[in-house]
C-alpha cells in the first residue's frame, strides 16, 4: 500500500510565568518573538543565541523569581498505513491522539556569570520520567589580540547541546516529531546516540564575533545511572569521547552566516538488537551551515527567512573478535544528508520545508531493517501558527503553538515498495 498519510498536528504549549522556556523572557522581560524564530523555541534569533553564548544570564535588572516554565504537547497522528497490533500499548493501529510530553524547565541566571538549562520531560506515551537535555554554564569576556573574547565552560548531557545555531542535531528541525510514528533505523552516534546518555565537561570560545570553538569530553553513564536518569536501551560507552566544534561566522545589517565542522570518535555498545555487546569504533565528521536573513531588523516581529544544512559522515569498525558470518562486513558507512528553508511572517506564521537522506553500508547482521539496509530518504513540510508570543500580545504567562506537519518518505529503511505506508504527522520537541 502507498497511500499518502496526512493529519493534524497539535502542540500546545502553556508557559508560566514566560512566553516561551524562560530564560530569557522572564530575565529581560522581552517577547519570545525577540529570542526566537517564530516566537517559539528551539530555532534562535541573534538576540537568543547571543543569551545563550553569555550563559543564560542576561536580565534587565528586576528581580522576576526564579525562571520556572512548564510545557505540555499534544499531538493527533495519522500514517499512510495502519499499525499492526497498534501504535503503541494502548493505542489503536492508526489516527491517535496522544500526550507526548510535559515537560518542567529551569532556564536562566544561577550566579551573575553562571547559568542553565536543565530540563526533565514525562513521556506520555511511554509513561516514563526522564532527565532531558541539560546545558550549565560559567562565562566571562576579555580581550585578545586587539579584539573581544567571550569565553566560557559547561557542564551538559550529550554533543551538539551546547551549540547555539539550529544546523546541528539536538536543536535541529524537525522540531517536534511523533512518538508514535516508525522512524528510520540508521542513525549517526552523533544525530542523537548520546543524548542525555552521556556526560561532558567541556569549554568554549568566540572571538570578535568571528571565530567560535568548542571543545568537550564525554563519558557514557552506566546501566544504573541510565536507569535512575530515565533512560532506556541505546548506545552505551564507559570510554571518554572528545567531541569538537569549528564555526566561522559574519554578521551585517540584516544577514547573518555560519559555516562549521563538528566531530566525535569513541568506542560504543550500539545495544543488543545490533552487534550483540561487540564494541564498535566510531568516528562521525560532520559540515553544518546556518544563513538568516532578517527583512527589518528593526522590527521583533520582522519576516525572516532561515536556512540550515548538515552534512555527517560515519565510519564504524565492529570489534575484530565478533564470531565469523556474524556481519557482512566489520566496517561500516553511513552518511546522512538534511537542508531546511523556513519563513517567518510577522512572527507568527512560520512554514518550513526539509529534504533528508540516509545511506550506509548494506548488513542484514548490523542494521535491524527487512533487507539489511540503512538507506532512508524523503521530505517533510510543516505549517506553525504561534498567536502569542509577540510585543502586544494579552497574554503574558501564556504561549501556544500549532503545527500541521507530513513526512513523505521516497525510501525507508533501504526499501521504497511500502515507503509511504510510514508517511504521518509528527510533532516531537528535541
Amino acid at each position: 500500500m502507498r497511500a499518502a498519510g496526512a493529519g493534524m498536528l497539535i502542540w500546545l504549549a502553556p508557559v508560566a510565568a514566560a512566553h516561551a522556556v524562560p530564560a530569557f523572557a522572564v530575565q529581560t522581560s522581552q517577547p519570545c518573538a525577540a529570542c526566537h524564530v517564530g516566537a517559539f523555541g528551539p530555532q534562535l534569533k541573534p538576540f537568543g543565541r547571543d543569551f545563550k553564548l553569555h550563559g543564560y544570564v542576561g536580565n534587565d535588572g528586576q528581580d522576576h523569581g526564579l525562571p520556572l516554565a512548564m510545557t505540555t504537547r499534544l499531538a493527533f497522528t495519522h500514517t499512510g498505513a495502519p499499525q499492526g497490533g497498534g501504535a503503541a500499548p494502548g493505542l489503536r493501529p492508526n489516527d491517535n491522539t496522544t500526550l507526548e510530553t510535559i515537560s518542567l524547565f529551569y532556564a536562566g541566571k544561577i550566579t551573575p556569570n553562571t547559568g542553565g538549562f536543565i530540563e526533565t520531560t514525562f513521556e506520555g506515551v511511554a509513561q516514563k520520567q526522564h532527565l532531558d537535555n541539560v546545558d550549565i554554564r560559567h562565562t566571562g569576556t576579555g580581550e585578545w589580540l586587539g579584539h573581544e573574547l567571550l569565553w566560557g565552560v559547561t557542564a551538559n548531557n550529550g554533543p551538539t547541546v551546547t551549540d547555539p545555531w539550529n544546523s546541528t542535531p539536538v536543536w535541529g528541525f524537525p522540531y517536534n516529531r511523533s512518538s508514535i510514528a516508525p522512524l528510520p533505523r540508521g542513525a549517526t552516534l552523533i544525530d542523537g546516540g548520546l543524548a542525555q546518555r552521556a556526560g561532558g565537561l567541556g569549554a568554549y570560545l568566540l572571538w570578535d564575533d568571528l571565530i567560535y570553538a568548542e571543545v568537550d569530553a564525554y563519558k557514557g553513564f552506566d546501566p544504573r545511572a541510565l536507569s535512575a536518569l530515565g533512560q532506556g536501551e541505546g548506545f552505551q560507552t564507559n570510554n571518554v569521547i572528545p567531541y569538537g566544534r569549528l564555526a566561522l561566522l559574519r554578521d551585517w545589517e540584516r544577514h547573518h552566516l555560519e559555516v562549521g565542522a563538528y566531530a566525535l570518535t569513541g568506542s560504543v555498545l550500539p545495544g543488543a538488537n545490533q552487534t550483540f555487546g561487540l564494541g564498535t569504533r566510531v568516528t562521525d565528521t560532520a559540515l553544518d551551515a546556518t544563513y538568516q536573513l532578517i527583512l527589518d531588523p528593526g522590527k521583533v516581529t520582522s519576516d525572516m527567512l532561515s536556512a540550515h544544512g548538515t552534512y555527517i559522515h560515519e565510519d564504524g569498525s565492529i570489534d575484530p573478535n565478533a564470531p565469523a558470518g556474524l556481519f557482512g562486513t566489520l566496517h561500516h558507512r553511513l552518511d546522512t544528508l538534511r537542508f531546511d528553508v523556513s519563513l517567518s511572517f510577522a512572527a507568527t506564521v512560520t512554514p518550513t520545508v526539509q529534504y533528508f537522506r540516509t545511506r550506509g553500508t548494506t548488513d542484514p547482521g548490523f542494521w535491524s531493517t527487512p533487507n539489511g539496509s540503512p538507506n532512508s530518504e524523503g521530505m517533510i513540510f510543516e505549517v506553525a501558527y504561534v498567536p502569542f508570543g509577540k510585543p502586544d500580545t494579552p497574554f503574558r504567562t501564556l504561549n501556544v503553538r500549532l503545527a500541521l506537519q507530513y513526512v513523505d518518505y521516497f525510501t525507508f529503511n533501504g526499501t521504497s515498495a511500502d515507503a509511504r505506508d510510514n508517511n504521518k504527522s509528527a510533532p516531537r520537541r528535541r
